[in-house]
């Protein structure tokens, strides 16, 4: 991860596109199809536009030129604007020094809650040079983070990354095999590594994004031990 995030692969155009979450749904759009993307609502494209947009009663809001931030609107209420517009602020190459982030535009996306939930099945498909080669299943993301990993075949690993392990068995979504292919049909478009972020109620798959680096290259392993289990299966 490091050797990616400290090399000038990060600033392959597409690379950078595809960090942008407006743009990225074009990369989606053109690749697997527009039925894939989450819609989205409205792009801000200052601090001005917020104070005037009417925000609408249920909602998430993100900035699309950073990663982490995120705002869940399920009831009208009411929104800190001020937090909202500080987002125009952030450079977060200047925290995590991807460099793939450094010279994006700052922008809001607003977009609906994916299948009416804040908190849906959220699944990290880790990709080789175009290939699935890992899961990572996060149960409570936004309440109580647990993370199971697991292969490709839906067998789970006995060790996590960055949240502790889920303990218990994570029924296989009944669309498994779709999510797969297209996880392989985006990551194709990258040499090396891309982690590609999907949410599925089962019958239906949205892409959420794509990720460059995963955990900024700094997640733990626990078991620490386990890093070179993962490093063969992902690397070989």
């Amino acid at each position: 991860m490091y050797s990616l995030k400290t090399s000038r692969e990060l600033l392959d155009p597409v690379r950078v596109f595809v960090s942008d979450k407006e743009y990225v749904k074009l990369y989606i759009k053109a690749t697997i199809g527009d039925e894939y993307n989450v819609p989205t609502l409205k792009v801000l494209k200052s601090p001005e536009e917020v104070d005037t947009y009417d925000f609408p009663s249920v909602c998430c809001i993100k900035p699309t030129h950073s990663s982490g931030f995120v705002v869940f609107r399920s009831n009208d209420e009411p929104l800190d604007l001020n937090e909202i517009k500080r987002w125009f602020k952030l450079n977060y190459y200047d925290w995590q020094r991807e460099v793939n982030y450094r010279y994006l535009k700052p922008k809001v996306i607003v977009e609906p809650l994916i299948f009416s939930t804040k908190n849906p099945a959220d699944y990290k498909v880790y990709c080789n040079d175009g290939a699935p080669k890992a899961i990572a299943v996060i149960q409570d993301r936004h309440t109580d983070n647990k993370n199971q990993l697991l292969d490709t075949n839906w067998n789970a690993l006995d060790y996590s990354i960055r949240y502790p392990r889920f303990q218990g068995e994570i029924e296989k979504p009944r669309n498994f095999e779709e999510m797969m292919e297209v996880a392989t049909t985006l990551s194709k478009g990258f040499d090396g590594f891309i982690r590609v972020d999907l949410y599925s109620n089962g019958e239906e798959i949205k892409v959420g994004e794509l990720t460059n680096i995963s955990g900024g290259g700094e997640s733990i392993f626990l078991p620490a031990s386990s890093e070179k289990e993962f490093s063969r299966l992902l690397f070989g």
